[in-house]
């Protein structure tokens, strides 16, 4: 969950004096190489914007197959960092799904964009093409500057559909792909890309906070193949400064009398803030992404077992739809319960469930409701987020878990929803 507190993911006190293992819903796995390549970069000659920045950059471009990695203080921030690379600004307005962290409609917006919520499936919390348009059908004039799709949970949304009636429209697209590393989506040729070569998207985004598949303790990243986006997101992390002799417009202050650029120069191409990550995040981040393959994997594994024990119970608790075109590493595991129908609170079940040292998280609130937007620009139905919403339980999930764990989660729901 971009953004958000390790304290969402601990447990009453009672819980851990029980001698019972606690599982939060999500969990960062670092072991001893982990460990001795933070330290190995605290010994080193940078702390920040080193050459560990670099590596860690060029390793995730290469893994996901795209031209250019920049990484980046966080998922927000790479957000923020993909708006001003798109030169966002007042009047333009950029479309988001409902289902999302809050980042993904704040970003833009503080880059001065208006926002724009459209509908997900119910059946997944994703948007669709069908959402994109009527997203745009209620705009006054049926324009917009850019959408940022999310790959929510891990699973990739039809990011090519939308990308296709986005060019129609004449709108940019970011893909929020803070749940999705080491997802990939199958392709109009049958074969699979990876989510961040930016296929069809202009850009994408990445978060590396500690519940996401990889962590780097806070961090983030944007990939991209257009050289000139991307020197625009290089600039968002850094001020807005540039140092590239190419660019500077007072040659007259950036030159010494012999011709030489005078080392200390810089120039600011427009006011921006520190969006900058250190080398000591970048050390952990390359330690991690050695590892993606095997934590993808594992949490696949989870899935599939969650998948197996719920299926007898799919009169009362629904995974998330499945589309066989993601191949999928998931982020978190999500179910669907009717509360209603059970007479079951929810904060009641997570509470139950809390005590017994299992964590439980809901993902996402719509964003549309959150008080700041509903002053803006008034309250509104989107039939599908609501349905979405008030039916989801994020159940626990990540790498340091096993199967046992997950026969542990599952018992303890039928137990509290009589089932």
């Amino acid at each position: 969950m971009r953004g958000a507190s390790a304290k969402l993911s601990s447990y009453p006190e009672r819980a851990r004096e029980s001698g019972t293992p606690n599982l939060p819903y999500g969990r960062q796995l670092i072991e001893d190489d982990d460990i001795e390549a933070v330290v190995a970069a605290l010994k080193g000659d940078f702390l920040t914007t080193g050459p560990t920045v670099s590596r860690f950059e060029s390793t995730l471009a290469s893994i996901v197959g795209t031209r250019e990695a920049v990484a980046c203080s966080s998922g927000t921030s790479a957000l923020y960092m993909a708006a001003r690379a798109l030169n966002l600004k007042r009047g333009d307005t950029v479309i988001v799904p409902a289902i999302t962290f809050v980042a993904t409609a704040s970003a833009p917006h503080l880059a001065g964009a208006e926002i724009v919520f459209s509908d997900v499936d119910p059946e997944t919390g994703l948007m669709r093409p069908c959402d994109l348009e009527a997203a745009l059908a209620r705009m006054p004039d049926g324009k917009a500057a850019a959408v940022f799709p999310v790959h929510f949970a891990g699973q990739s949304c039809d990011v090519a559909a939308i990308a296709k009636l986005a060019r129609v429209r004449g709108l940019k697209v970011v893909e929020d792909a803070a749940h999705a590393l080491g997802t990939a989506w199958q392709g109009d040729k049958d074969a699979l890309v990876p989510i961040g070569a930016c296929e069809t998207s202009d850009l994408t985004i990445f978060s590396f906070h500690p519940v996401k598949t990889i962590a780097v303790g806070e961090g983030g990243a944007v990939t991209g193949n257009d050289p000139d986006l991307m020197r625009q997101v290089k600039l968002a992390r850094n001020h807005g400064i540039t140092r590239e002799v190419s660019e500077f417009t007072r040659t007259d202050a950036a030159l010494s009398t012999s011709g030489a650029t005078n080392p200390w120069y810089y120039e600011l191409t427009a006011p921006g803030f520190n969006f900058r990550i250190s080398d000591i995040n970048c050390a952990l981040g390359l330690s991690q992404l050695k590892k993606l393959p095997r934590f993808v994997a594992k949490r696949q594994q989870l899935a599939k077992c969650y998948d197996a024990l719920l299926a007898p119970l799919s009169d009362a608790i629904r995974p998330l739809k499945r589309d066989p075109r993601s191949a999928t590493s998931w982020h978190i595991y999500v179910v669907r319960i009717d509360f209603g129908e059970l007479k079951r609170d929810r904060g009641d079940l997570m509470r139950a469930l809390s005590a017994e040292g299992i964590g439980t998280q809901v993902h996402y609130i719509p964003v549309h409701r959150q008080p700041y937007y509903t002053q803006r620009y008034g309250a509104m139905m989107l039939p599908g987020a609501e349905s979405y919403y008030a039916s989801t339980l994020t159940l626990p999930l990540h790498a340091g878990m096993t199967e046992s764990d997950v026969a542990r989660v599952v018992a303890a729901l039928k137990r509290h929803l009589g089932i």
